[in-house]
């Protein structure tokens, strides 16, 4: 009988170890875990930098704008922004008009065959009505540049006397005393410096009163034009006018009653943020940081995308994984996942040079004029951006829907066959319900992916800062738009580290981040749900 091999003999360094590990009280098993185990710790370590990172730079931010929208009020800026609003309305107004003018000389050109010199003169009475309604406010208006030179002296001098401040501080901070006692700063009486502008108030009410009666006369007698939709555009027009009309009264009393002393509350720092309409950085009148702009732009390019990627992602994961032949495989799920090796920024220039041109061209096509929004002219859209973002996403979205597809226990399958059910039915109400959670889990995922892009938004998105105008309904999506990380990519190279601007765009970042959280929440509880049911 042959002897047993004796075990072979580890080597000095592994006896040596495990001895250290014995002493140490671990085996190796236990460092095994430890090791894989960190991994987890690491996760959330680095999550609590970042969150840390984010609130530490973004946190003075709303003290800033608060302090900016002091510096608003006090400097008069305020005052003066009743009344030019008031112009920037009858502006408004004035384009309206210019609109009405356009449409009725393509009527005398295209139906009525008149030549332009014809037309012009048909439409005289018109353009006299435009004229003097556009000229009515020139007193108003040549007031309001007045004022307004007279309030960003003020701001000018408050911010030059802010920085000699900061200089005399930074001198101090270097113990040179005497160079800092050199620095003269003059402190800015606001009551003194504001009564040139409010003085104005009287001569302001007298050329208001001028203002409104010509306008009442002017509403009250609209040329007559040859069409009624035409007609029925002045009738909106009057109306719209008359709106304006109303206002007036308000105006004088916000001018009446206006306190540069008033404290701006704490809550309009953070009210101005989430709810402000404009982003506006470096003006010499006022900046504004508002995200709701760049909110909406980044939910409507993530909505596009969306509404392409999931159909698409999910409806080629079930085919693969339940319909296509073991060839039909091979092919389909490489070109799916080669798509993710296209960097961003490749297919925003993709975007740019071919896609926004050929959807553009697309859309001038007569017999697509029934799609909403066709045919438009700017070619770098939310469509543009949207599509670009769905290639993006469907790899994502295909490759963990399959996924889900595969745990589905084989057994689910072969008793629905066994029962008599079809493959198409199997498919659609056996496997599908039963792997939807990690389907849900794929569409989520694909929105953080979309969500977070930067490039591509950046590149073929618009970047016009502004609420699109949902009135027009689907229309939308032909819109320009820029977005929340389009944003922070933008102008965080720009900015000084420390000011109002760079904390905004951390305060940004930081509510894609709370965002990102709320998604992956939702998601957690949708899924949770879904199993309970299905238990």
């Amino acid at each position: 009988m042959t002897p047993p091999e004796p075990a072979p003999t580890p080597p000095p360094g592994f006896v040596l170890h495990k001895k250290r590990l014995r002493f140490l009280g671990l085996t190796v098993e236990d460092c095994i875990k430890a090791f894989f185990g960190g991994n987890a710790i690491m996760s959330i370590v680095v999550l609590a930098l970042i969150t840390y990172f984010l609130f530490r730079e973004g946190a003075g931010f709303f003290g800033q704008n608060r302090q900016n929208l002091e510096v608003y009020r006090q400097a008069g800026l305020e005052y003066v922004d009743y009344l030019r609003q008031q112009t920037d309305d009858h502006t408004a107004l004035t384009r309206y008009l210019s609109d009405v003018r356009l449409r009725a000389l393509n009527h005398y050109a295209e139906e009525r065959k008149l030549s332009f010199e014809d037309a012009s003169t048909a439409l005289a009475p018109f353009d006299e009505f435009a004229g003097k309604f556009g000229d009515a406010v020139e007193p108003l208006r040549g007031l309001v540049s007045e004022l307004s030179d007279v309030a960003t002296a003020i701001k000018t001098k408050f911010i030059v006397n802010e920085d000699k401040k900061e200089e005399r501080r930074q001198l101090l901070a270097e113990n040179k005393a005497a160079e800092a006692a050199q620095v003269a700063i003059t402190p800015v009486d606001f009551a003194t410096e504001l009564k040139p502008l409010l003085g104005t108030l009287p001569a302001y009410k007298d050329a208001n009163r001028e203002f409104a009666a010509q306008l009442t006369t002017l509403v009250s007698r609209v040329p007559a034009l040859p069409t009624p939709d035409l007609q029925q555009r002045m009738a909106r027009w009057q109306q719209l006018a008359r709106d304006y009309l109303a206002t007036f009264p308000t105006v004088e009393r916000n001018l009446e009653q206006w306190d540069y002393r008033q404290p701006v509350p704490a809550w309009k720092s953070f009210s101005s943020f989430v709810f402000g309409r404009q982003w506006l950085t470096a003006s010499f009148w006022q900046d504004w940081y508002g995200i709701l702009p760049l909110f909406v732009g980044s939910l409507l390019v993530s909505l596009v995308a969306l509404t392409l990627a999931v159909p698409l992602g999910v409806g080629a994961a079930i085919y693969v994984n339940q319909i296509a032949s073991t060839r039909e495989q091979k092919i389909i799920k490489p070109c799916i996942e080669f798509i993710s090796a296209f960097p961003s920024v490749v297919l925003g220039f993709f975007g740019i040079a071919v896609l926004g041109q050929a959807l553009r061209l697309l859309s001038q096509q007569e017999w697509l004029a029934w799609i909403p929004g066709f045919p438009y002219s700017e070619r770098l859209n939310i469509l543009t951006a949207g599509c670009l973002l769905a290639l993006i996403a469907v790899p994502t979205i295909f490759t963990l829907a399959e996924d889900a597809l595969n745990n589905v226990p084989t057994a689910l399958k072969e008793a629905s066959f066994a029962l008599g059910a079809s493959r198409l039915q199997t498919t659609l109400k056996i496997i599908v319900p039963a792997s939807l959670s990690g389907i849900i889990s794929a569409v989520l995922l694909g929105l953080g992916r979309v969500i977070g892009e930067t490039m591509v938004v950046l590149l073929c998105a618009g970047n016009r800062i502004a609420i699109p105008d949902f009135g027009r309904g689907l229309a939308v999506i032909t819109e320009p738009v820029h977005t929340m990380t389009g944003i922070i990519a933008q102008e965080m190279g720009e900015v000084v580290r420390g000011s109002i601007h760079y904390r905004a765009l951390f305060v940004v970042g930081l509510v894609l981040f709370i965002l990102s959280l709320l998604i992956n929440y939702l998601a957690q509880g949708i899924v949770r749900r879904y199993r309970i049911s299905i238990g």
